[in-house]
């Protein structure tokens, strides 16, 4: 009985763990998305150059 109950709890936590790594992926492509947008998308500075559109 335990080694079926360790083969089960296994299998959740590769689930788990598969699922969050997907979820991951999502959100780091969701970012490059908004990386790349900021970069085409930013503004020009007053000397007429192509400014920063991040504040640090």
């Amino acid at each position: 009985m335990v080694p079926i109950l360790l083969v089960l709890l296994l299998a959740l936590i590769l689930f788990g763990a598969g699922f969050a790594v997907k979820i991951l992926w999502w959100i780091a492509l969701a970012v490059l998305v908004i990386w790349l947008l900021g970069f085409f998308v930013r503004g020009t500075s007053a000397a007429g150059g192509r400014g920063r559109w991040y504040r640090w």
